[in-house]
């Protein structure tokens, strides 16, 4: 019997339980949804944006606001990457082993740039997929916003919004290239990079140089702040390589263009790709080619890759194969880049170069 002489309606217990009933279930879906999405911020295999990445049906993005926050977000990683170095406490430690043995480091300022760059692109543009070296942690979860204002320069080369499908878009970042040449304090090689790639193929292309404050970018079929050169040798070409394996290299060059052949040893591969362009660096080496014969990651070369395209120059594996920036992170078949050259004639004056490369 009730309390107090009061009878209890069987229906209205009934309707009282199934209302209670609902109210926990939508507060521990809500719960779960939370969960499931911190999760989703993390970095997996490919520090990827995981479910909650995942593109909203019929959403669309513009590419050129796609590009000045790219832009905006490779300087933000700039500054910190140029803060921690200056500040002389780099945090380093090692990742593991590289496929050639050397140590795969990683410091503060990789860290640091790595999610001031993911979290404006992902507060920007939650539904694209964003792919990028560093793990990124829930925990230091930022939303930094974008005031959408997209620079004087970038509106003068593309007067109209493109726009695409979200669920076609990924974006490569890489936060710090040329960690071992940061370590040793050869800060010229050092870059900050961001690529949007629409089904697979590189259309926006960022390189920003933290220590001069260079920034290079570029659309395919759009507009770039950065040109070819006015002239290249491609009888006896300048060419850029690794620092790690320039010997490697070198002897089938040499073999290939004749003794008077330069090759030139450098770090990081956006620094490379800058090496073939017109760029108003003093600290920045020249070459007329740059050929990588090792596995390399996509996050190095895509932003390469897609200022390249987008002034008509190219980068394929050595063996002339275009690459895809969708799947795996990396690319086994090496690589080789040039501008207003003819390349597959490259390519095929290069037959050996990806057999040495996997030796």
């Amino acid at each position: 019997m009730a309390p107090m002489g009061i009878r209890l309606s069987p229906l209205g217990v009934a309707v009282f339980c199934l209302l209670g009933l609902g109210v926990l279930y939508h507060l521990y879906s809500g719960f779960l949804a939370g969960r499931f999405s911190l999760f989703g911020l993390g970095g997996g295999e490919l520090g990827a944006a995981g479910p909650a990445g995942a593109a909203e049906a019929g959403a669309v993005v513009d590419l050129r606001e796609m590009l000045a926050v790219s832009v905006l977000a490779a300087v933000r990683g700039g500054d910190e990457v140029r803060r921690v170095r200056e500040s002389n406490v780099l945090h380093e430690k090692s990742k593991g082993k590289t496929r050639e043995g050397a140590d795969d480091k990683m410091t503060s300022g990789d860290v640091l740039s790595n999610r001031k760059m993911f979290y404006l692109l992902k507060t920007a543009f939650p539904s694209v997929q964003i792919n990028t070296e560093e793990h990124v942690d829930a925990a230091d979860k930022e939303v930094i916003l974008w005031d959408h204002t997209i620079p004087e320069d970038i509106l003068k080369e593309i007067t109209t919004p493109k726009e695409v499908p979200a669920e076609s878009v990924t974006v490569w970042i890489d936060p710090l290239d040329a960690t071992q040449e940061y370590t040793e304090d050869l800060r010229k090689y050092v870059t900050t990079m961001v690529c949007v790639a629409v089904n697979g193929k590189p259309v926006l292309g960022v390189i920003h140089k933290p220590f001069s404050e260079y920034t290079a970018w570029a659309m395919v079929d759009g507009g770039s702040n950065v040109k070819a050169r006015s002239s290249y040798n491609e009888k006896i070409p300048r060419i850029i390589v690794s620092r790690s394996h320039s010997g490697m290299v070198k002897q089938v060059a040499l073999q290939t263009f004749g003794n008077q052949t330069t090759i030139i040893p450098a770090g990081g591969a956006g620094y490379k790709v800058l090496a073939l362009l017109d760029v108003p660096d003093k600290s920045q080496e020249k070459a007329d080619l740059y050929i990588h014969v090792t596995y390399i990651k996509k996050w190095d070369i895509c932003a390469g890759n897609a200022i390249l395209k987008a002034l008509g120059g190219h980068m394929t594996t050595l063996n002339g194969e275009e690459i895809s920036y969708i799947g795996s992170d990396g690319i086994e078949g090496g690589l080789l880049a040039s501008i207003r050259m003819n390349h597959q004639a490259l390519v095929r004056k290069l037959p050996d170069l990806e057999k040495t490369g996997h030796k």
